[in-house]
């Protein structure tokens, strides 16, 4: 047998006689009970479900087939009676039953595995959109298409990056289209710092190497400046705007040579990062992105703008700056998913056949343009059509994944969309790597456990380190869900920027699979700063702080001193 279902009234009832009713927490959907230095073989599943007039057991094969529905079966299911969340009863397996000295409370107290389809939600990031939103600017923002028509045509940009990163404005112009008047305009409202955004080939070919070594440099955003230059024909100090003007468009010539500049001057170039914002999602990549999209030499001026005290311009003075003169004004993060969607991110390298633990799958290997990290799809059965297809897109955690880190539920939900995927006979389990402490790094998120550990949850031990609360990106995971051949799909997952970042490259979400693990003392707080902080959604109303739920199981347990 691989899992047993208990299906129950919701919240009312008050006592267990062993057909009729099982008291249950508020708003306690499918529950898996098992414990975890304890591991039950085959495993029990016990789930929580509305709607029930009474509860019933269900008796699974390996198959998915229904053995048999009541209180004990011919695989010597039993009824048993360790007491859970409020008094609710347990199922145990025959002679394997769970009894509660195996319930520690540093180990598992309850939890959910069983999976519920929740087609519509209230919650509206679920709501499927169509392809064409992944090119809808943030709020508040222009089109990319607008920003690459405007550099086309010669004239600026404004490009914001993250508030988490400098949150500052620049403005941007093609280095092929400057002019005195352009250059005028950058000297009065920035800082006075005008770079240039090139290719690393540009620069080895005018021999203008970086002002220190990477290795050495120690800008907060490792911005790559070169040592600066001034043109030498046509110029005076090389401070004007008009001589600035020149210095720009001598650089951006494929004609000029080494010889043709002074050092150092009053021009900054900026080496450009290969794979531009796909890479880097700074000013230099954005600057010099919207010059090739726009056809244009891949070089491109930019300049902070400056309010007007002298300090930099945030984001609502940007807007009324932008206004005031006629300017686009756009996210790099719009820039970012503009040129994911457009760009195969990702070459297929290999397929073989995989047995696993939870049944044979089909492993597909691909390796990222970008970075050359190699990434997994592992998929069960014909995707055919590619309609309606049971998905999990999960983010690498060699922690939880490998060595059963009780930290989290990565390993958990891993096993458990596997088992899932292996159940339904058609699935796809897309694994992502390089997501490590959802994108921090694996050193980074050793050195977070020490803060939490200290009293910082989740997202503070992040902020205090000076990370990024969440960097993980899913375009790449989306571009492979299209080469196996999926189109529609039933997402695992209970986390809404999954799903956000999924949307587009022409796969729709029909679906939603919530995939809720065992709460335990060790992850208990991590869940629930992911609920309350995160917006992470575990099932369609479980609401509250877990810890609640989790003291009153374990008070429950602790009552409870023999099976009776």
């Amino acid at each position: 047998m691989d899992s047993l279902m208990l299906s129950c009234p919701a919240l009312k009832s008050a006592h267990w006689s062993g057909k009729n009713s099982a008291p249950v927490c508020q708003g306690l959907l499918p529950v898996e009970l098992y414990a975890s230095h304890n591991r039950i073989s085959p495993p029990i599943a016990l789930g929580f479900k509305r709607n029930m007039a009474f509860p019933k057991i269900r008796c699974v094969d390996g198959s998915g087939a229904l053995k048999s529905i009541g209180e004990s079966d011919d695989s010597n299911l039993q009824v048993g009676s360790l007491v859970m969340p409020n008094g609710a009863r347990v199922v145990g397996l025959g002679k394997n039953s769970v009894t509660p000295t195996e319930l520690e409370t540093d180990t598992i107290a309850f939890g959910t595995v069983a999976v519920e389809i929740t087609p519509e939600t209230d919650n509206q990031v679920f709501i499927s959109e169509d392809d064409a939103d992944l090119d809808c600017p943030s709020k508040g923002f222009c089109s990319i298409p607008d920003a690459i028509e405007a550099i086309r045509q010669g004239k600026f940009v404004i490009a914001v990056d993250d508030e988490d990163r400098e949150n500052e404005g620049d403005l941007i112009m093609a280095a092929s289209s400057v002019t005195p008047e352009a250059m005028a305009f950058i000297v009065r409202h920035g800082t006075g710092i005008v770079c240039v955004a090139m290719k690393e080939e540009n620069l080895r070919r005018l021999e203008l190497p970086l002002m220190v070594p990477d290795k050495e440099n120690e800008d907060k955003l490792l911005t790559a400046f070169t040592i600066s230059v001034d043109a030498k024909e046509g110029t005076t100090t090389g401070v004007s705007a008009t001589d600035r003007a020149k210095t720009i468009l001598a650089l951006a010539s494929p004609d000029s040579k080494p010889g043709d500049f002074r050092r150092p001057g009053h021009i900054f170039p900026l080496k450009y990062r290969e794979g531009g914002v796909l890479k880097r999602a700074g000013h230099t990549e954005a600057s010099a992105d919207l010059a090739t999209l726009a056809g244009l030499n891949p070089a491109a001026v930019l300049c902070e703008i400056v309010d007007n005290d002298g300090s930099m311009a945030r984001l609502p003075r940007l807007r009324e700056f932008a206004k005031e003169h006629n300017l686009p004004l756009i996210s790099i993060a719009d820039l970012v998913r503009y040129r994911r969607k457009r760009e195969k991110l990702v070459e297929r390298s290999a397929i073989a056949r995989l047995p696993t633990m939870w049944g044979p799958f089909q492993a597909y290997c691909y390796r990222s343009k970008l970075d050359g990290i190699e990434h997994v799809a592992m998929v069960k059965g014909n995707i055919g059509d590619g309609l309606d297809v049971l998905v999990r897109v999960h983010s690498e955690c060699l922690t939880g994944d490998i060595f059963g880190s009780a930290r989290c539920d990565c390993g958990n939900q891993l096993a458990l969309a596997m088992q899932q995927i292996e159940l339904a006979g058609r699935g796809v389990l897309v694994y992502l790597r390089g997501h490590e402490g959802r994108g921090i790094g694996l050193g980074h998120k050793l050195r977070a456990y020490n803060l939490q550990d200290e009293g910082r949850d989740t997202v503070e031990a992040n902020v205090e380190l000076g990370l990024p609360v969440d960097s993980r990106e899913y375009g790449i995971g989306a571009q492979i869900l299209r080469d196996v051949g999926v189109r529609t799909m039933r997402l695992m997952t209970n986390n809404p920027a999954k799903y956000v970042g999924l949307r587009g490259y022409g796969l729709k979400v029909v679906g939603r699979v919530p995939v809720i693990s065992p709460i335990t003392q060790e992850n208990k707080r991590y869940l629930e700063t992911k609920r309350s902080k995160m917006g992470h959604i575990y099932g369609a109303d479980l609401s509250g702080p877990f810890s609640a739920i989790l003291h009153s199981n374990i008070a429950d347990i602790n009552s409870s001193k023999s099976l009776s």
